[in-house]
């Protein structure tokens, strides 16, 4: 599908609405907006952690590995706002959307990466190195995109597979975030509830 962006502002969001890909117009706080923004804002958060990948992981290979996993979930997140800004009735055939496949991959991923990371014995406290302290921003973000899409999902038709690849893309970002630490040559901080 070709897309042209030719103007940035258009003046139609002014008055607090926005227009939906078929063209229905919608409150900028509507359950339906709120789910694709939310989507949309995670996506840019993993646009840090690919920035912070540049400069951070020790071995080159690592760090082409996080980027090819990286581009490829902030494609399939672009899919799935579009899908969620358009009705059901108004989506084209060759749109792109979610699909179990992509679920399937995202548990694929889990499965690899968590293979080489040690038990946990307590719950992991953000941070350990700059890619994976990103890492666990975009899961939080990740949850609350959930959250809206399960909103909206309430109220609305939406593409059965994205609550699922919400759910297992969290996942994934936990995982790769105590991959990174590891990656990064750094040590996992875990939670101590005797040091409160």
């Amino acid at each position: 599908m070709a897309i042209r962006i030719n103007r940035v502002y258009t003046r139609g969001g002014d008055k607090g609405e926005t227009s939906l890909v078929g063209g229905q117009r919608l409150p900028k706080d509507s359950v339906r907006i709120e789910g694709y923004g939310s989507v949309d804002e995670l996506n840019a958060v993993l646009g840090l952690v690919r920035v912070a990948n540049t400069r951070s992981l020790a071995r080159k290979a690592d760090r082409e590995k996080l980027e090819t996993l990286l581009v490829r979930i902030q494609n399939q997140l672009f899919n799935l706002g579009s899908d969620l800004a358009t009705l059901r009735k108004d989506r084209h055939p060759r749109q792109p959307v979610i699909e179990p496949r992509h679920i399937r991959e995202l548990e694929e991923t889990i499965d690899t990466l968590n293979a080489g990371l040690p038990e946990l014995a307590s719950f992991v406290l953000p941070g350990g190195s700059e890619v994976s302290a990103f890492l666990h921003q975009a899961r939080t973000v990740c949850r609350r995109a959930e959250r809206a899409v399960t909103a909206l999902s309430r109220h609305e038709s939406i593409g059965s597979p994205s609550l699922a690849y919400l759910n297992r893309l969290s996942d994934l970002l936990f995982v790769m975030g105590r991959w990174a630490v590891r990656a990064a040559g750094e040590e996992e901080t875990l939670w101590d509830p005797s040091k409160c």
